[in-house]
């Protein structure tokens, strides 16, 4: 009776797992298996919050497994091809079955361990679950990558979505399974208990993304279109991270929300619905130019921005401390910090501000935010991250002209009109009126004194004048700007 390693990674679902599916198809007994190797990682191992989201999601993992019979055996090592031979060696496996990630290291490492096996005679497949379409199916006219969102999208999501596979009944597995570790003996928890947040938040596994997805499909999908940019509002799906650790694919999500439209006829709901698959398209685009275009991790895409003149380090590690603590003294910014710290995640409206305040009014280095971004997320994504903090900087594919740069205040007043979002994350502003909120520094001394409330003394000052730091933005991005793309 031929044995199967499924391999599981950045994938913890049963249901609709193109390489649980197919191993259960071809072969009568399965072991689930994962594999802790972080320092395979290149540079990009996970953050602490992804760790903390990761240590949850392979605890609800490992139980869903064991309720099907096959219990995951946990392996932890610094080399994955050597811990999948002696797996191999312990088991009589003929084959291992994993789905496919697309960042760049790992996707070096998986071509090098698929030879490496296939020559010793092992059935080494991958399957891709992460994704609606591959990065390298979606072609330009001329056969070359993307690097525009519209006409990607506009190839992508023209293509058929598959119909999602249901969960097995049952996973058979040899009646003797290798050795494994258990969860807790990963570390993945901090030692230092800052996620306390987190709990109130989040629960990581597949059952808890059905949860997310159901609830948001409940209330949500219907106000999409017209509320997803209000940060107080609860209108997103908050399914990132549940995406991004494959606890639900992009398959089920856009086929449980089209069949929503099917069940529900309510005005506008098909509308609202395209419009959150649309936003998958560009989770979709960030894999296909990360994929394509490797170095953007840590260089701009465009090779003019390489000479962008960025301040020194020295000179701005107060200000990036205080962005980071959300304690820069403008409101709308610190708000998103801190729900950062306390949640491990941040509104995607609240995303793009924070990012332009950094990169051009602090004109501190695009990649000092992506790597705090990519230690204090939950739903940290390498294609993502990438993309988003240089769509911000202006540097990337498809990315914000120069010339853009938010106004914190005004984005704040638009989105957050009546201070719901700041009051709760910046409490000690609360007492001010609406008006007053979005720059209590502008506030005439009777509205401080009627809130009694003290600049500088209750919250700080602003660590930057707005329209000078602007204007310097302005000056830096135009002493590049002529250096063409590439």
């Amino acid at each position: 009776m031929s044995t199967a390693l499924v391999w599981f990674r950045r994938d913890f679902r049963v249901a609709d797992h193109p390489a649980l599916d197919h191993a259960l198809d071809h072969h009568q007994h399965l072991i689930p298996v994962y594999i802790h190797a972080p320092g395979e990682e290149d540079g990009w191992p996970p953050g602490a919050a992804s760790r903390w989201w990761l240590h949850h999601s392979l605890k609800a993992h490992a139980a869903r497994l064991a309720e099907l019979g096959a219990p995951l055996v946990i392996r932890s090592g610094s080399d994955m091809l050597a811990e999948l031979r002696r797996l191999i060696a312990e088991t009589g496996a003929t084959a291992v079955h994993w789905n496919r990630l697309y960042e760049p290291a790992i996707v070096a490492r998986d071509r090098r361990i698929k030879a490496a096996l296939r020559e010793a005679g092992i059935s080494a497949e991958s399957h891709n679950s992460a994704l609606l379409a591959e990065p390298w199916e979606v072609k330009t006219g001329g056969g070359d990558p993307y690097r525009v969102f519209t006409p990607f999208w506009r190839n992508a999501g023209a293509r058929p979505v598959r119909m999602p596979r249901p969960a097995p009944a049952r996973i058979p597995a040899p009646a003797q399974l290798p050795a494994g570790l258990p969860v807790d003996a990963l570390k993945l928890l901090p030692t230092i208990p800052w996620d306390g947040g987190f709990y109130a938040h989040w629960t990581p596994g597949e059952t808890g993304a059905w949860a997310q997805m159901e609830a948001f499909c409940a209330d949500g999908a219907a106000r999409y279109h017209d509320q997803r940019d209000l940060p107080a509002a609860a209108s997103t799906s908050s399914l990132s991270p549940h995406l991004h650790f494959g606890e639900i694919g992009p398959v089920q999500l856009v086929q449980r929300t089209r069949q929503l439209v099917a069940e529900n006829q309510a005005p506008g709901l098909i509308g609202n619905v395209e419009h959150f698959v649309r936003e998958l398209g560009w989770r979709e685009f960030s894999h296909h130019l990360l994929f394509h275009y490797p170095a953007t991790t840590d260089r701009p895409m465009y090779d003019k921005f390489a000479a962008f003149p960025w301040r020194d380090p020295a000179d701005y590690a107060d200000d990036l401390r205080a962005w980071q603590r959300g304690a820069t003294g403008v409101p709308i910014v610190d708000a998103g910090m801190r729900q950062l710290w306390h949640t491990g995640w941040m509104h995607n409206r609240v995303r793009m501000i924070v990012a332009s305040f950094l990169t051009k009014n602090l004109l501190i280095p695009w990649q000092e935010g992506a790597r705090w971004f990519w230690d204090t997320l939950v739903d940290a994504s390498l294609p993502q991250n990438s993309l988003g903090w240089q769509w911000a900087a202006g540097c990337g594919a498809d990315a914000a002209p120069y010339f853009r740069i938010f106004n914190p205040v005004l984005q704040s007043a638009k989105f957050d009109g009546e201070g719901r979002y700041l009051r709760r994350w910046v409490p000690e502003i609360a007492r001010l009126p609406d008006a007053a909120l979005h720059a209590p520094w502008e506030a005439r001394p009777a509205v401080w004194l009627a809130a009694r409330f003290s600049p500088g003394r209750d919250y700080p000052k602003p660590i930057v004048s707005l329209s000078e730091s602007r204007d310097r933005a302005l000056a830096a991005y135009t002493r590049i700007k002529g250096g063409g793309e590439g």
